[in-house]
């Protein structure tokens, strides 16, 4: 019966596509070595371990929206689910690799987003975790079914800078706020009632009003 191992061996920037899109590199070893696989149907957990990794003041500032003041961090730094992905193995003997593509969204309303854009340098270390099914041919040239063990999985740190230029190349030079209707409502209200041309011009006039005590 075969016995799977995962290694994920890098991660580049899907160019093009709809939305955007990192494809992280899986090499598959079968300990079997003479067993035919004919595919593996592939699904796969991608957790952040947040604890496992160091954070300098300036991302203890931009994360203090997500796990609360840095004296609380003990408590509220836990290992947050990613997303879900699948894919589908081609056949093969021994060994071979495919890329997992993997979604990004830039929803800062999600704590995925809100974790990768705190963080200004360094690695993000992930944990795969691996399930599905085997479909294989046994010694008599039957062909067989098995699951993908539970116990599976892969580590990886992806550096912070792949997932920059993921946005750069998808949203360049741009972020995404999502308000409720009644606010868009009065934003949309003071933006007409001041002739001011464009969004961004609306916030940095309300902002600048602010700043210097003035009535907005």
């Amino acid at each position: 019966m075969p016995d799977l191992e995962f290694r994920v061996e890098g991660a580049e920037v899907v160019p093009y596509a709809a939305a955007p899109l990192l494809a992280f590199r899986l090499a598959v070893r079968n300990t079997v070595p003479e067993e035919v696989i004919h595919t593996v149907v592939l699904r796969c957990q991608v957790m952040i371990e947040v604890t496992r990794r160091r954070y300098d003041r300036d991302e203890e500032e931009r994360l203090r929206d997500l796990f609360g003041e840095p004296e609380r961090w003990g408590k509220t730094l836990r290992t947050m689910l990613w997303t879900h992905t699948s894919g589908i193995l081609q056949p093969f003997t021994g060994e071979t690799a495919t890329d997992l593509q993997v979604p990004c969204s830039y929803d800062f309303n999600l704590a995925a987003t809100k974790y990768f854009y705190g963080l200004a340098r360094g690695e993000v270390p992930l944990s795969f975790l691996f399930s599905g099914s085997i479909f294989y041919q046994d010694e008599s040239g039957a062909l067989q079914v098995c699951p993908v063990s539970w116990t599976k999985e892969a580590q990886f740190r992806l550096p912070v800078l792949t997932w920059q230029r993921l946005m750069d190349a998808y949203y360049p030079s741009l972020a995404f706020l999502q308000l409720r209707r009644d606010v868009y409502d009065r934003l949309y209200q003071y933006k007409v009632r001041n002739g001011i041309p464009t969004w961004e011009q609306a916030l940095e006039t309300m902002l600048r009003a602010v700043d210097e005590g003035a009535p907005v």
